[in-house]
């Protein structure tokens, strides 16, 4: 483990110097491993910030990269870094008019991108960004028509740099030691629930000194394998790449496509994993799909094993004893068919994966224990570098999100809010001073969330304070915890649940297009689109039964009592979802208010009318009439 009282591009010239041989980045590219050694690295990084210093970078300046995880990405952010300069991460699924708002917003004059793709995007929006000085691009094809000033190469950036060195042969290295560990690292943007995203400054001493505390818990080394494919403008994956690989040393893998993921995560058997619910969803949805097309032996073998592993995973999360019965039994099941899942899955040499972000539903965080998989949720916020609270190796109470890590405190206040002080708290928010003094006051982060802690420290995460279901009996639910219930059916791919000063709850569901597609084919039943598919009276009544199902684990007040199919999937496109994946409850809610309020009618089918856009920009108007399913909310206890 490194110092933690450094930054980035320092930790970079500290493992070059000392273990220059080392891998430090490996990049799937036409199905072979290339790697990258810290030297090579290192070498890398040098001659791009030379290029950009030759460009005119500043100590302050902002540079924004766009992108997938590619090995030029954290370069830049580490070339950028290098000379004092602050990296700013954007989603490259982001559309224009969202590129537009955080380039003007955090003052960018140099964009790095990574293809043909996200310089279409930058020239739409050049009017709008005047402060944008130059664009990089590292991803040559397609671009060979592109001709403007405004426009460069990575590689010619670096050969601006080669030029520069011999120059200048010292100005890198000076320049790397000038930076403190109180410098601004990066910007982070929040995801932007409820408005316009805002600019996380975070420094190396925020990000570094989380690394160090989580490393205390859950060490890593050197030897360790980390396969980095969420998004890095995300603060998780900046948490995993960046900080815990530099602090750390282990090796980041980047996949060739993010497509390729799972089959890339079973080459490289990471040891650690960091991903939101969504991927662990994912995952056991194709599982479950898998088991149910499987031959009758694999299935028999499977229902023998499953209450086996339920049975061990259950007396973990109790800290109860296992009989010598139930060892034998689980090593058996192991032996036949757990271990198989996970090498399917990719977490076959798993020491833990992490999750946050949201909420993971129970049952699915029972289905990894059950199959030997270390599942811990983590929470944290891009205001606290990504994490402060991580369940410990023996002490996972699936229901809670943990207990902080060291260095960390953590309380509720007497409105029930979670409250936390720590050194990873960032300086603020980025020309946004009434929004820094609301969200951090005499050192405690207000995070905006419900929750409570029980005798152990551990910390039970409600929902978001003004997210929770009161309905008017007063009963108050979480959301999320209805969602992640009905999330767990393999036909289900996001849900929505409301309820809010309302006489009961009902649900907004999108099936998933795959699975049920695959059900309706072995039943016969034919469809076109999304649109057609979720209307079909036959997939009302499969979703009817998954509702049912969840229903009888829920406490009445809060149990689904309608439900409609929607004619689309919520999408970040649509501004229905954030780039993260969590729903803009505000935003839905408002978009499909007359939708909701004829749920809450006596009617029985309701007409909409809808646009759907298209990722060309195109618009498509639907009308349609939605059917509003009844649920019995008396059957079955809960």
């Amino acid at each position: 483990m490194s110092s933690s009282n450094k930054t980035f591009p320092q930790l970079l010239l500290e493992r070059a110097n000392t273990a220059g041989a080392h891998v430090a980045l490996r990049e799937k590219d036409y199905g072979i491993w290339n790697e990258i050694t810290y030297e090579e690295y290192l070498r890398q990084v040098k001659l791009l910030s030379l290029g950009l210093a030759k460009l005119g970078l500043q100590r302050g300046d902002k540079v924004a990269i766009i992108g997938d995880n590619r090995p030029e990405w954290v370069i830049s952010e580490l070339a950028t870094q290098s000379l004092g300069g602050i990296s700013v991460g954007i989603y490259q699924e982001s559309l224009p008019n969202e590129i537009s708002y955080i380039l003007d917003h955090c003052d960018a004059t140099v964009v790095v991108v990574e293809d043909q793709e996200q310089v279409d995007k930058i020239f739409e929006i050049r009017e709008e960004i005047p402060k944008v000085e130059t664009i990089i691009y590292y991803d040559p094809r397609g671009m060979r028509n592109y001709h403007d000033d405004f426009l460069l190469s990575f590689k010619d950036v670096q050969k601006l740099g080669n030029a520069f060195d011999i120059e200048a042969p010292d100005f890198f290295q000076m320049e790397v030691k000038k930076g403190k560990n109180d410098d601004v690292a990066i910007f982070s943007y929040t995801s932007g629930t409820t408005g316009n995203p805002k600019g996380t400054m975070l420094t190396y001493k925020n990000l570094l000194d989380m690394a160090k505390n989580l490393s205390t818990i859950d060490p890593l080394s050197d030897k360790d394998e980390y396969v980095s494919f969420l998004p890095l403008a995300w603060i998780g994956e900046q948490m995993m790449t960046m900080a815990m690989g530099l602090y750390n040393g282990m090796t980041v893998n980047f996949p060739e496509e993010p497509s390729t993921v799972l089959e890339d995560l079973r080459e490289i058997g990471p040891q650690v994993m960091f991903s939101p619910p969504r991927i662990y969803e994912d995952m056991l949805s194709k599982f479950q799909v898998k088991i149910q097309d499987a031959g009758w032996l694999k299935k028999k073998i499977y229902q023998w094993c499953k209450p086996i592993g339920e049975k061990v995973a259950k007396a973990h999360f109790e800290n109860t004893p296992i009989s010598f019965g139930t060892k034998l039994g689980y090593k058996i099941a192991d032996y036949f068919m757990f271990s198989s899942i996970r090498d399917h899955l990719g977490l076959l040499g798993m020491k833990r994966a992490y999750t946050g972000g949201a909420p993971l539903g129970p049952d699915v965080f029972e289905f990894f224990h059950s199959i030997g998989v270390n599942v811990k949720s983590i929470y944290g916020q891009t205001e606290v570098s990504g994490i402060s609270i991580v369940h410990r190796d023996g002490d996972i109470k699936f229901d809670s999100v943990g207990i902080p890590i060291p260095g960390t405190e953590v309380k509720i206040s007497d409105e029930g809010e979670i409250l936390i002080k720590s050194s990873s708290i960032c300086k603020g928010y980025y020309k946004n001073e009434k929004s820094t003094k609301e969200t951090i006051q005499s050192g405690w982060l207000h995070t905006g969330d419900a929750g409570r802690l029980d005798e152990a420290g551990h910390l039970y995460v409600i929902d978001r304070i003004k997210d929770v279901i009161r309905l008017h009996s007063g009963e108050m639910f979480s959301p999320q915890f209805i969602e992640n219930k009905l999330k767990f059916s393999s036909y289900i791919q996001e849900a929505v649940a409301i309820g809010k000063d309302r006489p009961y709850v009902v649900a907004m569901i999108n099936i998933d297009m795959e699975n049920v597609g695959r059900w309706a084919e072995k039943h016969q039943i034919s469809y076109t689109t999304y649109t057609d598919l979720s209307s079909k009276s036959e997939v009302l009544e499969l979703i009817q039964k998954q509702v049912n199902e969840m229903n009888r684990t829920l406490p009445k007040k809060a149990r689904v009592k309608k439900f409609v199919l929607l004619y689309k999937e919520l999408d970040a496109d649509d501004e229905e979802l954030t780039r993260t994946k969590k729903v803009r409850r505000q935003f839905v809610a408002k978009k499909y208010e007359a939708l909701i309020d004829g749920m809450y009618s006596t009617e029985e089918q309701i007409h909409v009318e809808g646009t759907i856009k298209y990722r060309d920009g195109n618009e498509k108007l639907i009308q349609t009439t939605l059917r509003v399913i009844f649920m019995d909310v008396e059957e079955g206890a809960a």
